[in-house]
């Protein structure tokens, strides 16, 4: 007889698997949550903004990528999620809005319970880390279209900002001071290129130990993303910041002009810090040219802040007391100086 089960379906498997994750989900609760997970909706109590002037909420969704494919070969599940939740609530932070609450979606080929629980775990940890909330998720059992230990992920997650405590391009002035904070690696892009280089071309295993990174090529590549978010918003909070930058997919110069009004240019030093040396082999090793690494990878900054230039040395000095490795980058100049209006130039 055919049933959903025989259709490669595992109802009870995923409520295993939902029994498993409660734990880390409930060590990422915030005050504001109501109720557990197991709902349809999840719920989070919207009275705190009654303290706010003009609250505005923000939003962002995003995935990892195909960085999911180094944990899915090295069968290790439980740090992805630093980089789904990195992804998410650190684009919110770049207009100083603090995270509220997050929710997850797990697309897999077959549930297995303790790899969704692991995957859960490392969101789970993130999120009690930047203080967001894990409101709730979705698994999906999609046989046929992923194969049994295939899987993707990706989330959504909603913050808020007291309207005049809103940063972005148009604070930013020429004198203002580029602060950069260092990335713990890869983070969660330019996987595509990466993979390219070191499966395609090279023939390197994830097992291969490489001098040059101290330890595997796996353990590199698996390196979770750095949450920039409480530092940020102390950051913002206590200093005047201008704008802030999540060194994402495009780089370095395309993330940051994207912060920039088109009456100033920005100058960044690149004597000021040296790549970790993933970076470096990526190009050695694939023959990637240093404007093509530009483009597709963070290149050890994962975020950055314009602030006001009596604030820069309180900047590194916060960030460095909040465990973020900090230095000043560059500066801003009127349109024309360094390059066009709202460019950057890496020099």
């Amino acid at each position: 007889m055919t049933s959903y089960a025989s259709a490669g379906v595992s109802i009870a498997e995923g409520d295993r698997a939902v029994e498993l994750m409660k734990e880390w989900v409930e060590k990422a609760r915030r005050p504001e949550v109501v109720g557990g997970i197991g709902g349809f909706a999840g719920l989070f109590d919207a009275s705190a903004l009654k303290s706010y002037d003009k609250p505005l909420l923000a939003t962002s969704a995003d995935g990892v990528g195909t960085k999911v494919q180094i944990a899915q070969r090295m069968d290790k599940h439980d740090t992805i999620g630093f980089d789904l939740v990195g992804m998410l609530v650190d684009d919110l932070v770049v207009c100083g809005a603090e995270p509220l609450f997050m929710t997850d979606y797990i697309a897999c080929g077959k549930v297995v319970p303790e790899r969704i629980a692991d995957i859960v775990k490392g969101i789970a940890q993130a999120c009690a880390e930047s203080g967001t909330a894990l409101l709730g998720g979705e698994t999906a059992e999609h046989p046929g279209l992923l194969s049994p230990d295939e899987y993707d992920i990706a989330g959504s997650t909603t913050g808020v900002v007291e309207a005049d405590k809103l940063i972005g391009a148009d604070l930013v002035r020429p004198g203002d001071v580029v602060i950069a904070m260092a990335s713990s690696g890869l983070h969660s892009n330019g996987y595509s290129l990466v993979r390219h280089v070191f499966f395609d071309k090279a023939g390197w295993e994830l097992d291969r130990e490489v001098p040059e990174l101290g330890g595997t090529l796996g353990e590199e590549l698996l390196t979770p993303t750095k949450l920039y978010t409480l530092p940020c918003l102390a950051l913002a909070d206590e200093l005047e910041v201008h704008a802030m930058s999540h060194i994402t997919g495009g780089g370095l110069a395309a993330n940051l002009a994207r912060v920039l009004p088109d009456t100033v240019s920005v100058r960044f030093e690149r004597s000021s810090w040296t790549p970790q040396p993933i970076f470096d082999l990526v190009g050695s090793v694939g023959g990637v040219s240093q404007d093509d690494l530009d483009l597709a990878l963070n290149m050890g900054v994962g975020m950055v802040a314009i602030v006001a230039p009596d604030a820069a040395d309180a900047a590194v000095r916060l960030l460095g007391e909040r465990g973020v490795d900090a230095w000043i980058a560059g500066d801003v100049s009127e349109a024309g100086t360094h390059g066009n209006g709202g460019t950057v130039t890496l020099v």
